[in-house]
Order: structure tokens, then sequence, then C-alpha cells
């Protein structure tokens, strides 16, 4: 499938890369390209603060420190990602696929905004996908949204600190299980300790206040597909289903819609699966 665009991966909030790696390694073997960047404030970039490393945790002093990860703007991932894309599309057939999961999705829409001719395709793995004007925070405020679990493992008030922040090295078994119930409680215990190495406690704030940049004109002439999660405790099923409505009436065009019978992680619980459906994409 030489002829075949790339993919360029956005992984969620609270991840890094290697969020992609099965997948990616699943596209290999079809002869499809792909390519997976930590964004500004996540994996190698991100910074935590200081009393997350000193165990036992102190819980006070966690719920008011203020996260060294609070300056990260939505402006310096759509930057990151749209040179990953014309990286990708320099090596390519001129354009890329371009892929995010969770809140990935935002960055996913403004980066299809910004240069939509270079962008085959934009696929959201359960991600926030929203028309113009509404940031993330209206939509995880948003009464369809009133089930997922992610805001329950907050472990301080976002505003006062500047981030989102989750205690992901937790031993506290009851709130290890609330996290695996939100993110992926359809995979088994080691892969779900793999996943939580790779977790970092702080998500900068500013990023979900950022609205939608989308337009019809630029944004509503690339391809857009949905893999919807029907298992999903972190972006609700219902969630789903109505930003994929909403970005319907708004873009007045219809999104290709997939389901996987997965939590909110099918990268890790279904790879292979999901390596389909975005082989298809490609295709």
């Amino acid at each position: 499938m030489a002829e075949a665009s790339g993919f360029v991966f956005v992984h969620g909030a609270w991840h890094d890369h290697h969020t992609w790696d099965q997948v990616i390694r699943a596209l290999n073997a079809r002869d499809l390209q792909g390519l997976a960047l930590d964004l500004p404030g996540a994996g190698i970039h991100a910074k935590m603060p200081e009393c997350y490393f000193k165990r036992p945790l102190d819980a006070d002093a966690f719920a008011r420190e203020p996260s060294p990860n609070a300056g990260v703007t939505q402006a310096e991932r759509t930057q990151a990602v749209a040179d990953a894309v014309r990286a990708m599309a320099a090596r390519g057939n001129g354009k890329a696929i371009l892929v995010g999961h969770s809140l990935g999705g935002a960055t996913v829409s403004h980066v299809a905004e910004e240069i939509p001719d270079l962008i085959a395709a934009a696929v959201y793995v359960s991600a926030f996908m929203l028309p113009t004007g509404v940031p993330p925070v209206a939509m995880i405020q948003d009464p369809v949204m009133a089930d997922a679990l992610v805001p329950s493992l907050f472990a301080a008030p976002p505003p006062e600190i500047g981030a989102m922040r989750i205690d992901f090295k937790s031993d506290d078994p009851a709130f290890r299980e609330r996290i695996r119930q939100a993110y992926c409680a359809d995979v088994g215990e080691a892969m779900f300790a793999d996943a939580l190495g790779h977790l970092h406690c702080d998500e900068p704030a500013q990023v979900v206040a950022v609205p939608s940049p989308v337009t019809r004109e630029r944004f509503g002439r690339v391809p857009r597909h949905y893999v919807h999660c029907t298992m999903d405790r972190a972006v609700t099923p219902a969630g789903q289903k109505k930003m994929i409505a909403m970005m319907d009436e708004a873009m007045g065009g219809r999104t290709i819609v997939h389901t996987l019978e997965a939590s909110h992680s099918p990268f890790d619980s279904q790879p292979g699966a999901l390596a389909d459906i975005l082989a298809g994409i490609a295709r």
C-alpha cells in the first residue's frame, strides 16, 4: 500500500506516544506508516510537581502545589502536530491521516482547520470532536457526560493548580480499580500496569478551555471518521453520539462511524481491530 497516506497519532490527556505502539506495529505489518509524538506537556515533555515523587504521598501538598505543566497551550500542541503532519506528508503521498484519542481529538480539529489540504482524513477514537466555538470543558460538563468517571479521580481543583491532576502512582486498590474502570476495564492487570507507567499526573487545564476553531470552508473539506467505543466510561457513549450529531449539523456533512465493543483504550484492548479500521480508511 505504498500509495496510501501515512498516519500521525495524537494521544489523549495524561498519556504519551506509547499509547499507539501496538496499533503502529499492526499497521506496519500491513505496510502502512505511523508516527506518534509526545505532545507538549506530555511524555518526555511532561513536568510534574515535586511532591508527586515522594511516597507515601502527602495528599494535602498534592492538592495545593501549583502545576509546573500549567503553562502548556493548545497553540503549542497544534504546532507540534502540524509539524508532524507536514513531515509525514512529505515522506509519503503528500497527505497524512490524523488520528486522535480522547482530548487529543481537540488537537486534531485545530490541525485539520489549519492545514486541511495535508489531511487525507481526520479520525477520532472516542475523542472530543467539537463544533465551532465549543471548548472541551463544555462537553466535559454536559449532562450526557454525567456518568464519566474521570472527574472523580481529580486530586485538586484544576483552576487552582492549573492542571487536571491524578495520582496514577497510587497503591490504593480501590482508587486503582476506578482508574482501570475509567480507562481500560477490558484489559488484564499486566497491560493495565504497563499503561499506568506511561501516564503523567498533570494535564494542563487551560487546553480544555480553548474553543474549537473548525469551519466548513477548511475543516469541513476533510473526511472525518469516528471510532465509537460502546463501553467507554471516560468519554461516555452518549457523549460520543452527541458530538457526532453536533459536528454533522455544524459541518453539513456526515461523520463515518466505526463501532468497537471496547472501553476508552481500544489501542490496548483491541489494537488489531483498531488497526483494521484505520487500514480500511487508508485504502
